[in-house]
């Protein structure tokens, strides 16, 4: 085994059972036990929704009873979301995980039980377990589909492993922060770009606007490349000449429309 036996009581749809084993895939488990899955065994619609964790779907073993599907394990969970008559200990899915992973580690089989998808498991099964596992959900909608309690515990379960629980499976590409210098070169690059095509309308106007311009490059924590590509784009304006959009007015009019669009930097190039 590669971890708790997972095992379904009565499950509904075969959609749910291949919900189930694609979830059990995902953070490495691969034990399933079905007790009178209710439209039978095997099932193609389970395999469709399995998406490729054929390895589960082909293990999954079935059996008549509770009793029979726990009778080789020596520690089993019962999943619950609502409050049971019972005296059994009670824990959360990271605390349950834990426990878990310490029996696993010392060679004991272990598992968990999921009940129906309509109302869960009854007391008499969740009396054959050790102790309860319930799923810390807002309690004015606390049901959950098998799958996602499925997917919950066998997320824990991959976590308690974990030297790392923050570790992840890739990283962002490092980049080298811009400078300052480099950042005001970017900004004073481009205001020359737009000085050139009479983007400041009315002069008066231009130390306001050139202001909010460096207000805004300032405001995001450029890298180099990121300063690079950006002054490439500027760089572009001086090769090529802007088409003239939609009827717009020649470079140089300033009709009273343009030059209120100029006022708030709104203004842009042939328009």
């Amino acid at each position: 085994m590669n971890g708790p036996v997972i095992v379904l009581v009565e499950p509904q749809l075969g959609e749910n059972i291949g919900m189930v084993a694609r979830a059990m895939a995902n953070f490495g488990l691969t034990e399933l036990r079905l007790v009178k899955p209710r439209d039978g065994w095997p099932s193609e619609k389970a395999r469709a929704a399995a998406s490729k964790a054929d390895h589960v779907i082909d293990a999954t073993r079935v059996f008549e009873t509770l009793e029979e599907a726990i009778a080789d394990l020596t520690f089993v969970y019962a999943t619950t979301a609502r409050v049971r008559d019972s005296y059994k200990p009670v824990a959360a899915p990271v605390t349950a995980a834990a426990t878990l992973r310490g029996r696993f580690n010392a060679g004991q089989p272990t598992g968990i039980l999921f009940g129906r998808e309509r109302w869960g498991l009854s007391n008499e099964e969740v009396a054959m377990a050790d102790e309860i596992v319930t799923f810390p959900v807002n309690p004015e909608f606390a049901s959950l589909n098998i799958a996602q309690a499925v997917l919950l515990m066998s997320y824990e379960w991959m976590k308690s492993g974990m030297e790392d629980v923050a570790a992840t499976p890739f990283s962002g590409l490092e980049q080298r922060p811009a400078t300052k210098e480099q950042l005001l070169g970017m900004c004073e690059h481009l205001e020359e770009a737009l000085e050139a095509r009479g983007y400041f309308r009315p002069a008066g106007k231009k130390p306001k606007i050139v202001e909010n311009l460096r207000a805004v490059l300032s405001r995001p924590n450029f890298s180099e490349q990121e300063i690079n590509m950006l002054r490439g784009v500027i760089s572009s304006l001086d090769r090529f000449s802007r088409k003239n959009p939609r009827g717009a007015k020649p470079l140089g009019d300033t009709d009273t429309a343009t030059e209120d669009a100029s006022h708030d930097g709104s203004a842009r190039d042939g328009e």
